[in-house]
């Protein structure tokens, strides 16, 4: 009965590390890529959007390669703009690397970022760069679903501010939120970590 006992704990252990490296097979140590948060946040998650083209799509028909995710709005006029040149010159670098990676642009002011002043904002920084709007309740649904807080910061009718959180969020196709960026990290920071997180995946 003992050499029973201990032959089932061995296959069991056997079993256990078997399992173990089937799920972890191919997708490597990617923690070691990052400087700070790592894969496992409850962040990222199903949206319906509508593109630059007006067309409606999903999560899966946007984060179908690495994926920098960002929230803000064309009207904002210092840190989106700085923010969406960062990612899109990370993207390059990342290019010139031989990696490949899409940096996208979420709208938190849908009543003025129509598709069309979407598609003309992120052109301005990257032919590559993928600009989404929606109803604000699809806004509201995608902005929760990454741990985004925004807001109106004051009641001019026109020339309105938007109060948001600033963080790029890395996304990978089929595993989801990897890490976060921070407004400090340059543009070679990101594209480093993202690059290693492609080969460690």
């Amino acid at each position: 009965m003992t050499r029973l006992i201990a032959l089932l704990a061995g296959l069991a252990t056997v079993a256990v590390v078997g399992v173990t490296y089937l799920v972890t097979l191919g997708r490597g140590d990617v923690a070691q890529c990052f400087n700070g948060a790592v894969a496992g946040g409850a962040i990222g998650g199903p949206f319906t959007l509508v593109n630059g083209a007006g067309q409606t799509v999903t999560d899966a028909d946007v984060i179908t390669e690495p994926t920098l995710v960002y929230f803000g709005y064309s009207f904002c006029p210092d840190v989106c703009p700085i923010d969406n040149a960062r990612n899109a010159a990370a993207v390059d670098i990342l290019a010139d690397e031989g990696y490949s990676a899409t940096p996208v642009f979420i709208t938190i002011d849908p009543a003025r970022d129509t598709p069309e002043v979407m598609q003309d904002y992120v052109k301005n920084f990257s032919d590559k760069m993928i600009g989404l709007t929606g109803s604000a309740a699809q806004i509201k649904q995608a902005a929760a679903a990454y741990r985004v807080v925004y807001g109106r910061g004051d009641d001019d009718p026109d020339y309105y501010l938007m109060n948001h959180s600033v963080f790029t969020y890395l996304m990978m196709p089929g595993t989801g939120f990897a890490t976060f960026f921070r407004r400090e990290d340059t543009p070679q920071q990101v594209a480093d970590q993202v690059a290693c997180a492609i080969d460690a995946s």
